[in-house]
């Protein structure tokens, strides 16, 4: 499929069925993310993937919806704010961005071969740094389940128009 059909596609997937992802898959995907860019290539990331049922019951206690506790698979990015590259002129730190940036490519290549994902960002970030043991320089910047959805309907998504979103040459 062309990438704009891919990224309509692509929906935030709240049933999986009990099926585990293979381990080709988990790769699969995350070398994807690898593949993104980021500033200065920096690249100041690391994935911890999750498909243990005890590890997993440990992440829910991080997000507590139902839903969520269904995904036989889950990943969690991690941003390191001390490898991450930050704006001479005024300190901004781009590790968020670079993540954010590597976690749709994540995304995209799951929805490409048939796997189901959902971008969490209101967890308890604390207790998850607590879960893996991480330095204060290392965040868990997003959580995301992966699994087979229990649909192959992809919901319709309202978006902004072009005329709506974009401007040209002024922000007037």
């Amino acid at each position: 499929m062309n990438f704009k059909e891919l990224a309509r596609k692509r929906y935030s997937v709240r049933s999986y069925q009990s099926t585990p992802v293979e381990e080709e898959k988990l790769i699969q995907i995350i070398e994807a993310a690898l593949l993104a860019p980021s500033a200065v290539n920096f690249q100041p990331w690391k994935f911890v993937v999750v498909t243990e049922p005890s590890m997993l019951a440990q992440l829910y206690s991080c997000y507590h919806r139902d839903w969520f506790g269904s995904a036989p698979a889950c990943i969690v990015a991690i941003g390191d704010h001390d490898k991450g590259w930050h704006r001479p002129t005024d300190g901004k730190d781009y590790t968020d961005m670079d993540v954010a940036i590597a976690i749709d490519h994540l995304m995209l290549a799951a929805t490409e071969i048939g796997l189901g994902t959902c971008w969490i960002c209101h967890f308890n970030s604390e207790k998850c740094a607590e879960l893996f043991h991480l330095s204060s320089n290392l965040e868990p910047i997003a959580m995301i389940p992966v699994g087979y959805p229990t649909s192959d309907l992809f919901p319709e998504k309202k978006r902004k128009s072009i005329d709506q979103a974009v401007v040209w040459n002024s922000f007037e």
